[in-house]
């Protein structure tokens, strides 16, 4: 148990190193950087750029007031490639049902402040949503299905880690697609 501990550990501390890589070289390509701290949630995800449906579907679910509020929150935010994964007709119907959008969107978002660092000591995570995520560091770090990118974005209201897939909560509803969901 010690030695799979300690490789888990070893590879979170590779992933986070890559990821403050990456930030570091964010600047020029138009993506989020740690020193937009100073924005809040929603104006860090559109300054950068490569959040644009992510945006669109908080305006959509009528979000953007409580993710500008006070927080403190987590955010995994999927970017605009993670979106295009979603068979278009299904995208297209989940950014029409306010009630459904609004359900897997606050499945991204866990109350407080969980910085990367955290990630350690948790597998698992309650969602403002009510369920929760699955945290594993045993192959990068991933939130469910989703690899994260990017960690640790600091915001005057929380924190932003950048995830390659949308998560969905684990109901089967109108919005869950099997096809998609690994």
């Amino acid at each position: 148990m010690k030695l799979v501990r300690t490789s888990a550990l070893t590879s979170f501390v590779a992933a986070l190193a890559i990821g403050a890589s990456a930030l570091a070289g964010a600047a020029h390509h138009g993506e989020m950087r740690a020193k937009d701290k100073e924005m809040d949630i929603v104006d860090t995800a559109v300054a950068a750029g490569s959040f644009n449906t992510l945006v669109t579907a908080v305006k959509a679910a009528g979000l953007v007031d409580t993710l500008k509020g006070d927080g403190p929150f987590t955010v995994f935010a999927p970017t605009d490639e993670a979106f295009a994964k979603i068979p278009a007709d299904k995208l297209q119907a989940l950014l029409q049902d306010k009630e459904a959008l609004a359900k897997v969107l606050t499945y991204h978002v866990v109350p407080g402040k969980v910085m990367a660092n955290d990630v350690v000591n948790i597998d698992s995570a309650k969602t403002v949503q009510g369920q929760s995520i699955n945290i594993s560091t045993m192959d990068g770090v991933r939130v469910d299905n989703a690899k994260v990118l990017k960690t640790d974005i600091e915001t005057s209201n929380g924190v932003i880690h950048v995830i390659d897939t949308v998560i969905l909560p684990k109901e089967k509803t109108s919005y869950y697609w099997p096809e998609y969901v690994n």
